[in-house]
């Protein structure tokens, strides 16, 4: 296969990745659960405001200070959930359902937030939420995120792990959400994508010179 052909072959290859990335990440078993292994925060695919998304940090970071570990994912949609899209509308049986793959790699509480009510687990069991009953849940990614600042700071008070008065409003370093590790992932094959043309040009235009040489070379070895 000439380097052209080559080329040409890899363009193909990384275009199709470029359509199959984010239908594959969004398919994900259960994404929450690979996001959760490494940060404190799920916030799902939805629209939510840097100011909640801080708030959100800082309460889980001031939880884990106070002794009481904290995990929060946002489920807005069914679209949050991957492949278990039935599990929408059911709180508590999800949170024991994201509590059971991750307990054994992290520690702490597994705090669920859908538009319906709050789901809580730890170490593999499910746990009860009746400390946040009175804790209201708004529209959107942004109202779930409120409700989850609230019932993280009642539940490790009810834990006897009480959090400061400012816990929510401190400055810690932000983790990626799924969509932001999605858009990076998006980014990344594009420029593949342009580096593949680029190189496929250069390939292109090299052939081409050297079939000028070659012909101009012949031209004269005729005379």
């Amino acid at each position: 296969m000439g380097c052209a052909r080559r080329a040409a072959v890899a363009i193909v290859a990384v275009l199709a990745l470029v359509v199959a990335v984010p239908g594959l990440a969004r398919a994900d078993g259960d994404p929450a659960s690979d996001v959760l292994l490494g940060q404190d925060v799920f916030t799902g695919y939805g629209q939510i405001s840097a100011r909640i998304t801080d708030e959100l940090y800082s309460v889980t970071a001031a939880a884990q200070k106070a002794g009481y570990p904290v995990k929060i994912a946002l489920i807005s949609n069914k679209g949050d959930l991957g492949a278990v899209p039935q599990e929408f509308g059911h709180p508590a049986k999800y949170a024991y359902f994201l509590d059971y793959e991750i307990y054994t790699a992290v520690s702490g509480v597994v705090l669920v937030v859908m538009p319906k009510g709050f789901g809580v687990a730890s170490s593999g069991r499910p746990q009860s939420n009746a400390a946040l009953s009175a804790i209201p849940i708004g529209p959107g990614t942004g109202g779930l995120g409120i409700a989850a600042v609230a019932a993280t700071e009642k539940l490790a008070a009810a834990a006897g792990h009480p959090l400061a008065g400012d816990a929510a409003s401190a400055t810690v370093p932000l983790g990626a959400s799924g969509a932001q590790i999605n858009q990076a992932v998006e980014t990344l094959l594009v420029l593949a994508v342009l580096a593949a043309l680029a190189v496929t040009g250069a390939v292109v235009a090299r052939r081409r010179h050297r079939g000028t040489a070659t012909t101009k070379a012949s031209a004269r070895a005729s005379r």
